[in-house]
């Protein structure tokens, strides 16, 4: 793994593999700063899914949140964290963490902010869905999602930003930038992990279309997303910027081959 990752937390227990219908889940955590909000949406995710494990992965936070990861390890033997040496940006966290949880045998592996916009009491509906699915993904922008306390401006550019997605890429998902999902762990093991290099926001965009061109299947849930209300937001205009370079240029070389397959 990237960075030297150093694992922290107790020995996986032959109870938690029983634990969900589904076999052994963990919700992958990327934090940096956000001491402010850890421990209470841990603790949040653990009352509301007794059956779940959460792998918090933590970029050498400054303002203390690995200690405070570490104290929850010891409090709770359902998490567990990981500390990288480097701040390298929210692809790069995930792909530390879910090779960490295919490695320890996780059937089912999710994705969640740390501060509090992904509600842990929504996630059952991710997991009752992820009966019929190979990714889940809990959505904004379709029928019964929400958003609050966002402006008017930051809904418009997730809702043209997510167009932009659908049109450029001809992928029928709605909300494919979602941060809140679940996938199967043979859909990570399908999709090339080892191939990604996108390590900003369009991580998440980059794994939707990888799942589609699997040919797997995804669904999207309705959720509220809840603005956060402590910390700071890592979104900024570079993070955007990167995304819509990245998504133009994925868009553009699949016209391409599509127009090269057709000569």
């Amino acid at each position: 793994m990237k960075n030297s990752p150093e694992m922290r937390g107790p020995a996986l227990s032959e109870s938690a593999a029983s634990a969900h219908p589904l076999g052994r889940v963990v919700m992958v955590m990327p934090t940096f700063n956000e001491a402010d909000n850890l421990a209470w949406i841990v603790d949040r995710l653990l009352a509301a899914q007794p059956g779940v494990e959460v792998l918090v992965v933590d970029d050498s936070s400054p303002d203390g949140t690995g200690r405070i990861a570490d104290e929850l390890t010891d409090a709770h033997p359902r998490v567990h964290v990981l500390h990288r040496t480097a701040k390298g940006g929210l692809g790069a966290a995930y792909l530390a963490g879910f090779a960490w949880a295919l490695q320890e045998g996780f059937d089912v592996i999710g994705e969640m902010d740390a501060d509090g916009s992904h509600q842990p009491e929504q996630l059952h509906r991710l997991l009752d869905a992820l009966g019929e699915a190979d990714l889940v993904i809990g959505s904004r922008w379709v029928p019964g999602g929400s958003v609050v306390n966002w402006p008017w401006q930051r809904e418009l550019l997730s809702r043209g930003g997510n167009l932009y997605v659908r049109l450029l890429l001809g992928i029928d998902v709605r909300d494919a930038t979602a941060g809140f999902r679940l996938y199967r762990r043979t859909t990570l093991e399908k999709i090339r992990l080892d191939e990604v290099r996108s390590t900003g926001y369009v991580f998440q965009t980059d794994l939707v279309a990888r799942t589609l061109h699997a040919g797997l299947t995804v669904r999207e849930v309705p959720i509220e997303f809840v603005e956060r209300v402590r910390g700071a937001s890592k979104m900024s205009g570079q993070v955007a910027a990167e995304s819509l370079r990245r998504i133009t240029a994925w868009g553009l070389r699949d016209r391409w081959q599509q127009l090269r397959g057709r000569r």
